[in-house]
């Protein structure tokens, strides 16, 4: 259909049969095209650089090679693909994990039809799957348990004290809508901030801008939507 966003190609990465050819099923009638199968990580890597798909199911628990892994490496060698993580737990620390080195969001093994198509189509558009305030509790379960104190990142340098900002509030989970409201500009310049700060730290999405505000300091655990500057 002329002007139609091409489908996402997709490769699905399980060592359940019978999960791999549900998915497929449910990708399929949706018109979604499911360009490969594999059973463990070392499949899935070797999978992704071969197909180059647009997003990865990649379950997190596989033998040989686990998801996170995995989800680490498709992500080094296929710029541009997308992985979506899929677990049987909504606060599975791998989660954290995976979120912090690039996937766009998990999924819960037992998601409606509808929602595995619409989120294999969202994270293809280059959105992140995870609803900001999701993420942050995950990274409030599981960011204490890091080693030692968090450090900040030394590319945070290149951030002006407005975009620094911006990425605190971020991380404390606002909504582009809420930032707007609470700095006091048009979404359309939240927008613009919230591009340059992606661009300056090489982010996907909000959910990785979510963990490295925890992982460099700018939030911490309780904190919430309050103004972080001037205090």
């Amino acid at each position: 259909m002329t002007g139609a966003e091409p489908a996402p190609r997709v490769l699905i990465a399980d060592d359940q049969t019978l999960i791999r050819t549900g998915f497929r099923l449910i990708l399929a009638a949706r018109g979604i095209d499911v360009v490969g199968e594999a059973a463990d990580g070392w499949e899935a890597v070797a999978a992704a650089r071969e197909l180059r798909p647009d997003v990865v199911l990649m379950d997190i628990r596989m033998p040989n090679m686990d998801g996170l892994e995995a989800a680490r490496q498709v992500l080094e060698h296929v710029p541009g693909c997308r992985v979506l993580m899929l677990t049987t737990f909504d606060l599975d620390r791998y989660v954290y994990a995976a979120l912090a080195v690039g996937a766009s969001g998990f999924l819960l093994k037992d998601v409606t039809s509808e929602h595995l198509a619409a989120a294999v189509r969202l994270v293809n558009t280059g959105d992140a799957l995870l609803a900001p305030s999701i993420t942050r509790r995950l990274v409030e379960r599981f960011a204490s348990d890091a080693a030692g104190p968090p450090a900040v990142h030394g590319d945070l340098a290149a951030l002006t004290p407005r975009e620094l900002e911006v990425l605190t509030l971020l991380g404390r989970g606002l909504s582009n809508a809420e930032l707007a409201a609470e700095l006091t500009l048009s979404e359309a310049t939240v927008k613009s901030h919230v591009a340059r700060i992606f661009a300056k730290l090489a982010l996907r999405d909000r959910a990785q801008a979510v963990v490295l505000a925890y992982e460099t300091g700018l939030v911490r655990p309780g904190d919430r939507g309050a103004r972080a500057a001037g205090r």
